[in-house]
């Protein structure tokens, strides 16, 4: 039987219908709708009448801001409903089904969900179909049966035998054409006949999965086959080009290489040269780097330790642009991936991302394309799920607008991870050795994604290219992540890949040159898939990893006590060939050298065209109209409502923040983090900036590939980065070359550009990832090399380009100029030297690497962070103040040294001034912020506060009646979900207590009882329950804190906890996620479990309608727990929030109550220390300004800023006490 309910949420709380509402009328156009509800609508199969209805406010809804309907309200004018296409992972619906099975303890059953959409307002057909159009993407969703389907079991088809292509080897050019139609190859008819001879001398033909596999293993995104292409003839119009040419042809000849002329070897001769050169010692070497590794020593408590750093840049440029939200998802989920497969902890990411103008109304959208705000708005919330779920922090986010990425789409995401060299093992794999499937099961998406992304885009992508785009489980890679990052596991590794393009075929077929795969071992989301679907998938969170056979079962064990189903699916040959077996049949059996041989050599002409110079247009309008010109254009203006949805403190390894100074509105041109140690303290960290300019790109290729290479460099050292461990790697991005040698010249000239500023500063790229088809029929992005710099060092020299006070002087510190507008390359050099020596002389309190918006943008920026104004030299002009820089630096003095030329200094007050015009800073500041307002909002409708709460210091402090334990022990739960268990169990060993990680087991009922009765029996011997913060099973279903909710309600488990507070006098702390539980459960404010109930207190979406990451400040107000006895009624705190729904509310008799007994322990507060419901500092828009509650004794709190999330060096561009000593109180509590 299926059961079926609606959900909706309340009137007060229906923000995303409200926000959809509000599209409709002002952006498609269709101003008379006048109403728009959105019901989430579940079915359910495999449960009986009482459970479905015990799951009723549990797992559907919740009573405090939800309407739950048994049957589809009838009072809309037009009625649809939305659901994912099958075979897409729906997180929402595996989430419910988690959670009836945790609460009954039974399998899991059959969950399918959908979004029905209730309109009203007299819309005619075509005014809802354009709605429809807005609201689905056919890439990933349809629209669904409104009828109750008798089953929901999918019947899948029995998969027909994998065909032999016969008469393959015999066909002609005709043939082989239509072969390439017919199944949507990427290879042509040169790559054909290749396969045409291996298999003539084979005697045979083909299987369908064999040419489905060559053509994803020769795809240019699995063997950049753009960028081996063999350049034939280049030719020169641009004299700078051809001067590095020439000395490109010298390195050649100096190197003996005698391969080709191609793409890939101008991007990585300069690191072979310098590596010659001695320059690379530190660069770690191997048959298994799957991203850019280097050597480091660090200092960890006083005592070195050799360490391995690795990052990487990747690219979802196609996905992203015809399924935003999965294409960005799985942008960052693979980024991580490939440093996790060198068992590294991928610690802090950055996000770039490139997009047309986002506020083109959707009526000018291209046929084909999706509107930019859709694509923006969706990928950056796509992007921010997955990074905030997996629990990386995003220490850098930006988008660039130029009107060429209404072409394609750019997504970029670039990540850093480390790891003790002495975790990882690298061998060459043995005939014999076991190849082990790790993490995710396998399904149709991402079936032809590496194919897919190899093509230009064209206006049927949309609605031909669904199963390529693949769907994120975030919560599944963290799984891999805790795995990696056990020692234990990390030495039975030999060697591993992880599944990115290509799924199986590459990532198995790629760990050795001969592999057998049994296709029936690998695990499958759903029935049905055929060889060819099992051997191409690119089913997402997957690893593949070799052992030898004696460390199988071992690792299996260790796979599984991190929740990660492991299953052996190939075995390694001595013969050097990829074999595959389905259904008893061998469906592959190709040589290696076939394989490895990329298909026919590609040939091309080259010419690198002159570069031109747009007419400039100078602005002869007075300084203030063109201060407001520049920092509300698109290019320069505000990106806080885009950055803020990210996380960027999770893990509590962050040294910078996006944003700076006490306002927090600096915005940080590099991102640092410290390396991430499990145990002791160290100040090494690492920092990464990027470079590229699309306006200068355009105009000269290889300027912008010079230019982004010295702008990476520039704003790692205005960072505090040093000058030693250094590193470079390129993101390419450029329109289908086709074979127009003009167009190929673009990547030529930006790849000469930037060898000749590896040349010039000594610097490498040693990695990299091009993207070469960034068209749309006869569209083309902008010619796109980013630079991403890397610099290893401490967390010392760090510094941030806001201005720390008024009075301060600030100079321009900029290198000599070429006549081409480049810096010399000497002069740059001691330029770059100069200001990493400045910064750790500590002469300079702030620097900033200037770029196309020149001084005027960098101070103007500078001065946001602190409030402060500013007031220009009178020598400066106007042209002076406004022109595009490259390579120099603003930087505010700290000593009087005669250094730079002179610009003015900074005011105490808010204005800027210059030759006697001023500007008040808060118009400039309204400016640039309105520009993305409507876009990606910061703003909210506020009330004043209309209850005052007390600050009251309690006299003494309640003890637990067992007297003194010694050293407690803490119990830190991990729930699927859970990301935050690290950081916490660092605080809470730093305080002087013992914390227990207990991960908990949910891939049987078996699995999950015994994980009840695991968790009771560590509570019983601990004295305090942590439970972090996280994503409990991605907030879903439709709504946090639920499935560790379902998990505490279990009566094994919540004896124990009961016993744990009541008997035991034991302490209960949850922070964010840990708080959504508690107050569900009742815990707080009324110290035990309660049924729901509408009057219950809760925490709900946030008022902004999205996730908040930012620095806040809380006021204690009491200080009557013990969990802060050491915190002080009336201190104010700074600490890290990021959440999306942390929204408290309460009725007001019950407010009153909790004010009355001095539960309420803690308020946001604005910069006088008053609590506020502006959301700048009360980022969710809780009642009252409440930020933690206690329960009536206060031995269990529950409070949304993340305390724990502190560290010696962190967070040093805004300054605040963020130690509230929760744990050290807590361990005086027991002492």
């Amino acid at each position: 039987m299926v059961f079926r309910i609606y959900v909706e949420k309340a009137p007060q709380f229906a923000q995303e219908a409200a926000a959809t509402l509000a599209d409709i009328r002002n952006v498609l156009g269709i101003a008379h709708i006048t109403g728009l509800r959105i019901l989430n609508r579940y079915d359910v199969e495999g449960i009986g009448d009482a459970l479905f209805a015990a799951c009723r406010y549990t797992v559907f809804a919740e009573p405090q801001t939800d309407l739950v309907y048994d049957a589809l309200p009838q009072d809309a004018d037009a009625v649809f409903a939305m659901e994912y296409l099958p075979g897409q992972f729906d997180q929402r619906a595996e989430a419910c089904a988690q959670c009836i099975a945790l609460l009954s303890q039974q399998e899991a059953p059959v969950v399918r969900t959908a979004r029905v959409y209730l309109l009203s307002g007299g819309l005619n057909a075509a005014e809802l179909a354009a709605i429809q159009r807005s609201i689905i993407n056919p890439v990933e969703a349809r629209m669904a049966q409104l009828a109750l389907p008798e089953t929901l079991v999918l019947r899948a088809e029995q998969p027909q035998r994998i065909p032999v292509l016969a008469g393959f080897c015999a066909l002609e050019e005709e043939g082989l054409a239509a072969l390439i139609a017919q199944y949507g190859l990427a290879m042509d008819d040169g790559d054909l006949r290749c396969c045409q001879d291996y298999f003539r001398a084979e005697r045979r033909d083909p299987t369908l999965t064999e040419l489905k596999l060559l053509d994803t293993y020769w795809s240019d995104h699995c063997r950049h086959t753009t960028f081996l292409t063999a350049l034939d003839d280049v030719s020169f119009d641009d004299p700078r080009a051809q001067q590095t040419y020439e000395t490109y042809l010298g390195l050649r000849e100096q190197l003996g290489i005698t391969k080709p002329v191609t793409l890939m070897d101008l991007a990585t001769i300069g690191a072979k040269w310098l590596r010659r050169q001695g320059n690379l010692e530190r660069l770690d070497v191997s048959d298994e780097i799957n991203a850019c590794t280097v050597k480091t020593t660090i200092t960890v408590d006083g005592k070195p330790e050799d360490w391995l750093v690795l990052f990487k840049n990747e690219t979802h440029n196609h996905p992203t642009e015809i399924e935003p939200f999965g294409g960005a998802a799985t942008c960052i989920g693979g980024a991580i991936r490939d440093p996790l497969s060198g068992r590294a902890f991928v610690y802090q990411a950055m996000r770039l991302s490139g997009a047309a103008d986002p506020r083109t109304p959707y009526g000018e959208t291209l046929p084909g394309k999706l509107p930019q705000r859709k694509i923006v708005t969706t990928a950056a919330a796509g992007y921010s799920s997955y990074g905030n779920q997996i629990g990386l922090a995003t220490g850098l986010v930006d988008e660039l607008y130029h009107e060429g990425f209404l072409a394609k789409r750019m997504e970029v995401g670039a990540v850093v991870g480390a790891a003790p060299a002495k975790n990882v093992r690298r061998e060459t794999p043995n005939a014999g050795d076991v190849v082990l499937l790790l993490g995710g099961k396998t399904g149709r998406d991402g079936c032809g994604g590496a194919t897919g992304s190899s093509k230009a885009h064209s206006s049927d992508s949309l609605s031909s290219c669904g199963a390529e785009v693949q769907k994120g489980n975030a919560p599944e890679e963290r799984k891999l992540q805790r795995l990696f990052r056990n020692p234990d596991a990390a030495h039975l590794i030999k060697r591993c890949n992880d599944f990115g393009a290509g799924g199986v075929s590459v990532a198995i077929g790629e760990l050795a040159d001969g592999v057998a795969v049994d296709l029936d071992r690998v695990p499958v989301k759903y029935d049905g898939l055929d060889g060819t679907e099992l051997a191409i998938s690119e089913s997402q969170e997957r690893m593949a990893v070799v052992v030898s056979p004696e460390d199988e079962l071992a690792f299996l064990a260790l796979a599984a006590a991190e929740n990660l189903q492991a299953t052996r699916v190939a075995v390694i040959t001595a013969e050097p060939r990829l074999t595959m077996t389905w259904q008893g049949e061998q469906i592959v059996d190709l040589k290696r050298s076939l394989l490895d041989s990329n298909g026919a050599q590609k040939h091309a002409r080259v010419r690198v065209a002159a570069p031109y110079t747009k007419e400039q247009t100078t602005d002869e309008g007075s300084f203030a109209a063109r201060y407001r010109a520049l920092v509300s254009g698109l290019e320069f203006c505000s990106r806080r409502g885009l950055s803020e949805r990210f996380d960027s403190t999770v893990g509590a390894y962050s040294v910078l923040l996006p944003f700076g100074g006490a306002r927090q509105s600096t915005p940080a041109q590099a991102m640092a983090a410290k390396l991430p140690l499990l145990g002791g303290e160290t100040n090494a960290c690492t920092r990464m900036a990027w470079g590229y300019d699309p306006r200068l790109s355009e105009q000269s290729p290889y300027a912008g590939g010079y230019a982004a290479v010295v702008a990476s460099l520039a704003k790692l050292a205005a960072t505090g980065a040093p000058m030693e461990e250094r590193y470079l790697s390129f993101q390419e991005y450029f329109g289908k070359p086709g074979t127009d040698p003009v167009r190929w010249g673009k990547p030529t000239a930006a790849l000469l550009g930037a060898l000749q500023a590896q040349l010039d500063f000594g610097v490498a790229a040693i990695g990299g990832k091009d993207s070469m088809s960034g068209s749309f029929e006869s569209l083309d992005v902008p010619p796109t090399l980013v630079s991403f710099a890397l610099g290893v060092g401490t967390t010392q020299t760090t510094l941030s380009p806001e201005f720390k006070r008024a009075g301060s002087r600030a100079v321009l510190l900029a290198p000599k100029m070429r006549a081409d507008g480049l810096p010399e390359a000497e002069s740059m050099r001691a330029l770059l030297a100069q200001v990493y020596a400045l910064i750790a002389g500590k002469q300079i309190r702030a620097a900033y690497a200037l770029g196309r918006g020149g001084i005027a943008e960098a101070v103007f920026k500078m001065c946001l962070g602190n409030g402060l104004g500013f007031r220009f030299a009178e020598h400066l002009t106007q042209e002076e103040l406004f022109q595009p820089r490259i390579g120099a630096f603003v930087v505010e003095c700290s000593a009087d040294d005669a250094i730079g030329t002179p610009l003015g200094e900074t005011l105490g007050t808010s204005v800027m001034v210059w030759r006697g015009d001023e500007i008040d800073l808060a118009q400039l500041e309204h400016a640039f912020d309105e520009t993305l307002e409507d876009v990606f909002p910061t703003r909210t409708k506020h009330a004043a506060l209309t209850s005052e709460i007390p600050v009251r210091h309690t006299a003494g402090s309640i003890k637990p009646r067992t007297g003194s334990l010694g050293r407690p022990r803490v119990l830190i739960p991990v729930f699927p979900g859970t990301n935050c268990e690290y950081e916490s169990a660092r605080a809470v060993e730093r305080a002087g207590a013992i914390a227990q990680v207990l991960v908990l087991q949910t891939a049987s009922a078996d699995a999950i009882g015994e994980s009840i009765r695991a968790f009771a029996q560590a509570l019983d011997r601990a004295q305090a329950l942590l439970l972090p913060g996280g994503f409990s099973n991605g907030d879903e279903p439709d709504g946090s804190g639920k499935f560790i909710t379902a998990f505490l309600r279990n009566p094994i488990a919540s004896d124990a906890l009961m016993r744990l507070i009541d008997a035991r006098d034991g302490l209960v702390l949850g922070i964010c996620n840990g708080f959504q539980a508690l107050i569900k459960l009742g815990l707080v404010p009324y110290g035990k479990i309660m049924e729901p109930s509408a009057a219950l207190p809760t925490l709900t979406f946030n008022q902004i309608g999205r996730h908040q990451s930012r620095i806040v400040r809380t006021r204690v107000c009491d200080d009557r727990s013990p969990w802060l006895m050491l915190a002080g009624a009336g201190n104010v705190y700074s600490m890290p929030i990021s959440h999306g729904e942390g929204r408290f509310l309460c009725g007001e008799e019950l407010l009153s109550d909790l004010t009355q007994r001095g539960q309420i322990a803690a308020q946001y507060v604005d910069e006088n220390e008053n609590p506020t419901m502006d959301v700048r500092f009360n980022p969710n828009g809780s009642l009252a300004a409440v930020e933690a509650i206690t329960s009536p004794d206060g031995r269990i709190l529950g409070k949304m800023g993340h305390s724990e999330r502190i560290g010696a060096g962190l967070y040093q561009n805004v300054p605040g006490q963020y130690d509230m000593r929760l744990f050290e109180s807590a361990v005086l509590y027991f002492s």
